[in-house]
């Protein structure tokens, strides 16, 4: 069976699409249409902007998305299974059918400006935490006196946690005395996947509750339970909770595997996810389109 993963923010880099936009019709009309929903030219962004400008969280969303699923059109993929780490579920759920192109952008342009609005109220960072067991990980977050919690599974031995400022700097200390290989802060924008997005996730909530959700194609592996969901209005539901709760990569990958998954594509920009599958189990295939 083939699964199809969709990359999240972090996977942008300057020229992304340029290639599909000069060679495919399809990529063009599709890359046109975004301009006009958003209401400005991403593509001159993602095509000739600076490093900076594509980490504004307002088009470094959108940008990673619009790569993905444009991408997956062109190729015509036809997956058994997807999945998208984080922002990438969106672009997963417009590949299997799910939401419509033009439906999933909105929902990932208005994602993005309510984190960015979130990552204003409180200072909140994420930090990578590398050769410490989950459960270590987990109990140190658990001891800090503030607001600290495992945000993103990636793979055994890389976990990232996200909070405020303090408190993530305070288990960034703790985790190397614990024994951690690294603990480092990283340059984000915010706490994603914790309770400081709880007014992001309100407000995205509305706008989710208020989209078409198609019945898909093929399960989609989400985020929060990482195990297969077909029911539109169970994905709806997971969907909304993400933004608050961890990102469950590692269990994800790992039950797509179980449920008989031989080959992972990553569709999108970068190699982030293959590289993460790899570590995960070494026996599967993966190619990065």
């Amino acid at each position: 069976m083939k699964a199809y993963v969709f990359p999240g923010q972090g996977a942008q880099f300057t020229g992304m699409g340029k290639e599909l936009y000069e060679t495919s019709e399809v990529a063009k009309e599709l890359f046109e249409k975004a301009n006009d929903i958003l209401g400005f030219r991403i593509t001159d962004i993602m095509f000739e902007g600076t490093a900076e400008q594509l980490k504004e969280t307002k088009v470094t969303q959108p940008a990673v998305f619009l790569h993905s699923v444009i991408l997956a059109k062109v190729l015509d993929v036809k997956p058994d299974m997807v999945a998208g780490h984080s922002l990438g579920e969106f672009s997963a759920l417009v590949a299997n059918g799910t939401l419509s192109f033009e439906d999933g952008l909105k929902l990932v342009s208005q994602r993005a400006l309510a984190m960015q609005k979130a990552c204003e109220i409180t200072p909140s960072t994420m930090a990578a935490v590398l050769n410490l067991d989950d459960k270590i990980v987990e109990d140190i977050c658990a001891s800090i006196d503030g607001v600290v919690v495992a945000a993103n599974y990636n793979c055994p031995g890389q976990l990232v946690i996200s909070g405020e400022l303090k408190a993530v700097e305070e288990a960034c200390v703790k985790m190397k005395e614990a024994g951690a290989k690294r603990a480092l802060i990283l340059p984000v924008g915010g706490a994603f996947h914790s309770p400081m997005m709880e007014p992001a996730r309100e407000e995205l909530a509305a706008a989710i509750e208020a989209t078409t959700f198609n019945t898909p194609s093929c399960p989609v592996y989400q985020n929060v339970p990482a195990s297969a969901v077909s029911d539109a209005t169970e994905i709806k539901k997971n969907l909304i909770i993400q933004l608050t709760a961890p990102v469950k990569w590692t269990q994800s990958v790992q039950q797509m595997i179980a449920d008989g998954a031989q080959s992972f594509t990553e569709i999108g920009p970068g190699k982030v996810l293959v590289g993460l599958v790899n570590k995960i189990n070494n026996q599967v295939e993966t190619i990065s389109a």
